[in-house]
């Protein structure tokens, strides 16, 4: 018995210290940021993907512009419709929201210099 009580020992030893060297690995790999996530999303696709759960699949960012305090403002489409959203860290507002004036508030603040007329000629906004 004593020989297999050894083995058993020295395994522990073996992962422990393993363990100890992995730990150190993945403690440098995330201190030099690269290796494990992609961290935050830009700005960008944040917007698309908050409005892909507000309107659907089917919504598709015609245009962004980034504004103030991390916000993004755009057009998206959903069907045929041309709409103007502004993206925050934490919401999403379109202009067909209820909160017209809080909408209109904040693109003047967020996006002041933000386009007023949509790109093209159709369902241009006036």
């Amino acid at each position: 018995m004593a020989p297999r009580r050894i083995r058993v020992e020295r395994l522990i030893v073996v992962l422990g210290a393993a363990v100890l060297i992995l730990g150190v690995l993945l403690l440098w790999l995330v201190s030099r940021g690269g290796g494990l996530g992609g961290g935050e999303p830009s700005p960008e696709d944040r917007a698309r993907a908050q409005l892909r759960a507000h309107i659907g699949p089917g919504a598709v960012v015609r245009y962004t512009e980034r504004g103030r305090r991390r916000a993004v403002c755009g057009y998206v489409s959903a069907g045929d419709q041309l709409v103007v959203f502004i993206s925050r860290p934490n919401r999403i507002l379109l202009e067909t929201d209820p909160l017209k004036a809080e909408f209109d508030k904040m693109l003047r603040d967020v996006c002041p210099g933000f386009l007023t007329r949509a790109p093209g000629a159709g369902g241009a906004r006036p």
